[in-house]
């Protein structure tokens, strides 16, 4: 699949943490937010299993990932493109 025609899918940022098998990452992807009650900023993280048919990805890289068809119970994004 071409980039153009992949850009109406969501985009995800963050951090490989693990390469958990063949041809699967886990990116750890943090979000940060106001509260509401406190208004203190508070800082979330999501972990996300991806695809990586190349294996191109290694821990502690920067990556973006976009959502895609399942490949398997917990992977249902591919990696795009390593950002380092």
């Amino acid at each position: 699949m071409s980039e153009s025609s992949k850009k109406f899918k969501r985009k995800l940022y963050g951090k490989v943490v693990s390469q958990s098998g063949a041809k699967t990452i886990v990116v750890e992807v943090q979000r940060r937010f106001k509260d509401p009650k406190y208004s203190k900023f508070i800082t979330r993280t999501k972990k996300y299993h991806a695809h990586d048919e190349e294996s191109k990805a290694q821990v502690g890289q920067k990556v973006a990932i976009i959502e895609s068809r399942p490949y398997s119970k917990l992977k249902r994004w591919e990696l795009l493109q390593v950002r380092d």
